[in-house]
């Protein structure tokens, strides 16, 4: 599986955001997608996932009140829509698979930079 993140951007404080994960390969079906993401300094940050084939999304307690994950299987693609973007959302997000027994997330896609000025 090859994942590919993109729809960052520089955007101002209070605006809503929307990033992509295009996703290619076999057997996606048996994939969890994830959406991380790491601010400069910080440690990466989980914020969500969802599986490809069904079931609702999972949210870190961090991302859940503002950020909303979406998926069209027609398009092989995951989103992930960030709302009322505050300056320290500013980061790299990346979105990430792992197989759907697994605990790790192994396969990773470059990262799309999200700055937001307040």
């Amino acid at each position: 599986v090859q994942l590919q993140a993109s729809g960052g951007g520089l955007v101002q404080a209070g605006d809503s955001l929307t990033l992509s994960c295009a996703a290619s390969g076999q057997r996606l079906s048996m994939y969890v997608i994830g959406w991380f993401r790491q601010a400069p300094g910080k440690e990466r940050e989980f914020l969500g996932s969802t599986m490809w084939s069904a079931g609702s999304p999972y949210y870190a307690d961090s991302a859940k009140d503002r950020f909303t994950i979406s998926r069209d299987r027609a398009k092989n693609t995951v989103y992930l829509k960030m709302n009322s973007l505050k300056s320290e959302d500013t980061a790299v997000y990346y979105c990430a698979a792992k197989w759907r027994t697994t605990s790790e997330y192994n396969l990773w896609g470059p990262g799309t930079l999200v700055t937001v000025s307040s």
